[in-house]
């Protein structure tokens, strides 16, 4: 828009870029500050998921690494150093290669079969906001990241 010229030297738009500016720059402020915040939130997401990569990567080295539950969590916390909240659970359990059901990861129970056993590691942690003021909805003031990772034994 072409600003009209008085009679003075002075144009009568002067100021009109100020104010415009005074206008816009709350709203990318606040467009600058969601970027960061969901930039936070992927890697925040991407660290708990390797984390519980990392957990069933240990544990599926061999039967003694997939019995030791502890170890498997300590593998999983020690890759995310560094993040806030975060837990890991370990478990195993056990199928029939040919696909039934084993109860308690007994070979026996696979009549001419062997076990397969499988390492599941659960990984969650809780990234709380930037945004720190009262007036903010409860559920946006920390956001809840789960991984899981689940992957074969070798034997």
């Amino acid at each position: 828009m072409r600003c009209a010229r008085v009679l003075i030297a002075r144009s009568s738009c002067e100021g009109t870029a100020t104010v415009e500016f005074a206008l816009v720059a709350p709203l990318l402020i606040l467009l600058m500050l969601g970027l960061v915040e969901v930039g936070r939130y992927a890697d925040y997401a991407l660290k708990v998921s390797n984390a519980a990569r990392a957990g069933v990567q240990y544990g599926a080295q061999n039967l003694a690494n997939a019995a030791s539950t502890s170890g498997i969590e300590a593998a999983a916390l020690a890759d995310a150093q560094g993040v806030p909240g975060l837990s890991a659970v370990a478990s195993t359990y056990c199928t029939c290669a040919d696909g039934s059901a084993d109860s308690g990861c007994v070979v026996a129970t696979c009549s001419a079969n062997h076990r397969v056993v499988y390492v599941r590691v659960a990984t969650i942690g809780t990234l709380p906001s930037i945004f720190r003021y009262a007036g903010l909805v409860p559920a946006l003031k920390s956001i809840t990241v789960s991984g899981l990772a689940i992957m074969r034994v070798a034997e």
